[in-house]
């Protein structure tokens, strides 16, 4: 089948995101999510969305003229426009019970030739389909997106053994051929495949930071592109993706696989979650951006003006031996580092 028209409910960090790199493929998209009760605008989480990808940075439309193929609207006076569209994802709140909710509406209005997917990060694909119509099975297929999702190439598609085979080809060649992704077709398991891999490498990341002292700069030269990785790293990416869904993705795959790896969360990380210290959606996490919008380490180094973003801080403790972390580390003897107060260029 051939996708003219899709729509995505969530219109979040990665539901806008979608909507937008939907928008850049030339595919006009319905963009909703629920009603503020104190709001006026019944479309102004929807609207918010949209304004939010304007102004991302990296950008997340090709030309902000492709804004125009977003039509924004709410789930209860617009769920019946989901009639007209060939493609639904969803995006919304990782909460099983939410999702179902969720599909129970979407089953009475959606076209019986339409694919349902779910962006979910870790929620099991045959779990959210539980109490709907083999139909609705049959064209059911987890579709897991990377933020942000105008630039990472992989896209997880996840059918679960109710999934047509021909949905999933039909979808694939749609993500590869339309949206220019690389599909990976996984296995519908917690935290699928991606995740799996790459939020149990962050947690012990943070488990090891903890253990040995050091700080997520000093981590990310660490475990970026020294290793072959993206830039990004480790706290960079966690941030990008936000520390709640980390949290979320962590604590389900922990829940379920308590005998396959450790997925426990630091005490330090837990508190900024609590604290609404959620990564670059709050304007703070591991890093913290400043007035010339690049990210910089949001926890204070006790070695100044040292340039955080490049050289590891200078202070350290005795035991740690920093000044071998990486060519930039600013050099500190082990019996001076608690009293440095300035870092001199090497």
């Amino acid at each position: 089948m051939k996708i003219k028209k899709a729509a995505v409910i969530g219109a979040g960090v990665m539901g806008a995101a979608i909507a937008a790199q939907l928008a850049n493929a030339g595919i006009p998209v319905l963009l909703l999510d629920i009603v503020l009760p104190d709001k006026p605008d019944r479309n102004f989480l929807a609207k918010a969305g949209v304004e939010r990808a304007l102004k991302a940075r990296p950008a997340a439309f090709m030309d902000n003229d492709r804004a125009r193929l977003i039509e924004v609207g709410n789930l209860e006076d617009d769920l019946k426009k989901l009639k007209d569209v060939d493609w639904v994802l969803e995006a919304i709140i990782e909460k099983l019970d939410a999702k179902h909710d969720l599909w129970e509406k979407v089953e009475k209005v959606v076209k019986k030739t339409a694919i349902i997917s779910s962006n979910s990060s870790g929620i099991p694909m045959h779990l959210q389909i539980e109490g709907r119509s083999e139909d609705f099975q049959r064209r059911f297929v987890g579709a897991h997106f990377f933020n942000p999702p105008r630039y990472l190439h992989l896209l997880e598609v996840i059918p679960t053994d109710k999934t047509d085979p021909q949905v999933v080809k039909d979808f694939s060649e749609f993500a590869e051929h339309t949206l220019g992704k690389g599909v990976v077709v996984a296995n519908d398991v917690p935290g699928f495949v991606a995740n799996r891999i790459g939020v149990y490498g962050i947690v012990r990341a943070m488990q090891h930071m903890e253990k040995y002292g050091l700080t997520p700069a000093e981590v990310d030269q660490l475990t970026g592109p020294a290793l072959g990785r993206a830039s990004s790293a480790t706290f960079r990416t966690a941030d990008l993706s936000g520390l709640d869904i980390i949290s979320h993705v962590a604590t389900d795959i922990g829940g379920v696989t308590p005998d396959d790896e450790d997925f426990t969360l630091t005490e330090s990380f837990k508190n900024m979650v609590a604290g609404g210290i959620l990564g670059d959606k709050s304007g703070s996490g591991f890093y913290k951006k400043t007035k010339d919008e690049k990210a910089r380490p949001r926890f204070s180094t006790t070695c100044k003006p040292a340039n955080t973003k490049t050289r590891a801080r200078c202070a350290c403790p005795p035991w740690t031996p920093r000044a071998n972390l990486s060519p930039s580390a600013t050099p500190c003897t082990p019996w001076k580092a608690r009293k440095a107060t300035s870092c001199a260029p090497p």
